[in-house]
């Protein structure tokens, strides 16, 4: 699946961008990166509607953009050139082979992310791996919606699960989660290719975690209330600080307990209960 690049150029670049970004997650765009010009942003191609780009406008500041498509990139390849470490406190080290393992962190996870996004520097993962640890996975049933690379899945089964679910969109991260499932001695996850539409109607799961973006939770979380066990958990991720009380009300009303959200960099994680 090709990505498709957005690069803005905003004037004045503060608050125009943080603006610009709020609106673009609500459009399915699902990474940023901010510059002293503006903002570079990345949707899936499938999922692009350029016209609803074009009509936005704001009174405050103007903005340009051009708009590129990205090919299908070896992300192994990139992430080699200059990948460090990511560390979630001292619970757990995402690194790759050729780093040696961590004598500090409590779990080790080594990932090969090829053609997937998901290399565990995103503050989305950062945040829904330190909040596993809250809960308890042993003997659990998990469901990992957008698996990406499979990372939280891996996790999941370190921390004690016993039946594991993956489900993505995108071919690459079902494949890539498969092989990073085996590095880590967790080949009996189930990864599968698709979206909410796999999910059963009836009671499955005890824990389930989705980092995706906001429009998908939104559209998903009542499919996740069906098949989440009566006293399970949701974590969600993928959306910003200013997005959670529009996901905590929707949750509510469907008839989950809210029970806390963390944020890093204007990034969140909600913990539900059922």
């Amino acid at each position: 699946m090709d990505y498709i690049q957005y690069s803005f150029t905003i004037s004045p670049p503060e608050p125009g961008s943080d603006i610009l970004i709020a609106l673009l997650a609500d459009l399915g765009f699902e990474s940023f990166t901010q510059n002293e010009t503006g903002v570079e942003a990345y949707i899936q191609e499938e999922l692009e509607n350029e016209n609803l780009v074009k009509e936005l406008s704001f009174d405050d500041f103007i903005f340009s953009y051009t708009r590129t498509v990205i090919p299908k990139t070896n992300w192994n390849e990139e992430w080699e050139k200059s990948f460090e470490p990511v560390y979630v406190n001292d619970l757990v080290c995402i690194r790759a082979h050729f780093h040696p393992k961590s004598k500090a962190a409590k779990h080790d996870i080594i990932i090969t992310p090829k053609m997937s996004f998901g290399t565990g520097h995103h503050d989305t993962t950062w945040l829904v791996s330190k909040t596993m640890f809250s809960l308890n996975f042993k003997g659990s049933h998990v469901l990992d919606m957008g698996c990406g690379t499979g990372i939280l899945a891996i996790l999941a089964k370190k921390l004690g699960a016993t039946k594991i679910s993956g489900i993505d969109i995108d071919d690459w991260s079902i494949e890539n989660s498969i092989e990073n499932a085996g590095i880590n001695n967790a080949a009996d996850i189930e990864f599968k290719k698709g979206d909410a539409s796999l999910l059963p109607s009836k009671e499955t799961y005890d824990i389930i975690l989705a980092n995706i973006n906001k429009n998908v939770l939104k559209k998903d979380i009542p499919s996740y209330f069906k098949c989440l066990k009566s006293g399970g958990y949701l974590l969600l991720s993928g959306f910003f600080t200013a997005d959670v009380e529009e996901l905590k009300s929707l949750a509510l009303n469907i008839g989950f307990i809210f029970e806390e959200s963390y944020s890093k960099n204007e990034w969140a994680v909600i913990k539900l209960k059922k």
